[in-house]
């Protein structure tokens, strides 16, 4: 089985992993779920992650063939129109990205020339649906749960899950956020562990879970399913879904929801300008915990 190469960058400002996956017989590559800095206190933006990918990608001399997001992220900005403007680079994301678009939408009054349809992506994936980066086949598993539009990026020996599972040690996604589900997740992460053994996981979270001194990334269908705490060693769809129900009950909101789903929902691109020209972030109240 083909073994891309992966060069991962992670961000331990918002404990985001962005990954630069390549084709081991050409120079070509893709970029999955890239990192816009954001200081929440000022408001303001910076391209210092997105930067060191670029750089990282010019050193090895590469071609960036596609910029791709696992799912509308609630915990930070989306580089991807920052890396695709300076690349050439298409932009793609999972075919339910509509779904999240008309709940956040409305939650955000984004004005009817917002479109809901995904037209801010290049492409729009269907579960089961095949590309190439270069010489690499990439398979797209629809792995809903934690969001309605997440997907997993199967390539070679290696698929990029998302936020679906966390290293073993730390477990998996929340399902309360808007569309999400105990029941789908549980059924998606299924789907993940039905890869061979060997699959290499790339994870995009890590939060070093107690006891542990380094952050991970990285990890196998093997190690998931032996030792994942919230749903390794067998667990039921009832045993899971029960714990995940009662712990995300106690969870507060990520800091950087509202300013990442206002820009990720738009393919990472800012609100349009207002009447005097600048670009604003809006703050809804009351409204997060009741859609």
């Amino acid at each position: 089985m083909t073994k891309p190469e992966v060069t991962s960058f992670f961000d331990e400002d918002t404990n985001a992993v962005c990954h630069v996956v390549r084709d081991p017989g050409s120079r070509s590559c893709a970029v999955i779920d890239s990192i816009l800095d954001f200081d929440l206190a000022s408001g303001t933006i910076s391209t210092r992650s997105a930067d060191a990918v670029l750089a990282e990608i010019e050193r090895q001399d590469l071609s960036v063939e596609w910029v791709l997001e696992s799912h509308v992220h609630a915990d930070h900005l989306s580089a991807m129109p920052y890396i695709a403007e300076r690349t050439g680079a298409m932009m793609g994301i999972g075919s339910r990205i509509d779904e999240v678009q008309r709940v956040f939408g409305k939650v955000f009054n984004a004005g009817t020339n917002f479109q809901m349809d995904g037209s801010q992506f290049d492409a729009l994936f269907p579960d089961g649906a095949t590309f190439d980066i270069g010489g690499l086949e990439v398979r797209v598993i629809h792995t809903p749960g934690h969001t309605p539009a997440c997907v997993t990026y199967v390539i070679g020996d290696a698929a990029f899950v998302g936020d679906t599972l966390f290293m073993p040690d730390y477990g998996t996604a929340r399902c309360d956020f808007p569309g999400g589900s105990a029941e789908e997740l549980y059924r998606s992460i299924q789907k993940v562990l039905a890869l061979p053994d060997a699959t290499r996981l790339f994870l995009c979270h890590d939060y070093k879970a107690p006891g542990r001194d380094a952050f991970r990334w990285e990890t196998t269908v093997a190690e998931e399913k032996a030792a994942n705490v919230h749903v390794g060693g067998g667990k039921t769809m009832e045993e899971f879904v029960a714990f995940r129900t009662e712990r995300d009950a106690r969870l507060g909101m990520p800091k950087l929801i509202i300013p990442s789903i206002q820009v990720n929902m738009r393919a990472g691109r800012m609100p349009p300008p207002e009447d005097d020209g600048e670009v604003y972030l809006k703050v809804p109240l009351n409204r997060l915990g009741s859609v």
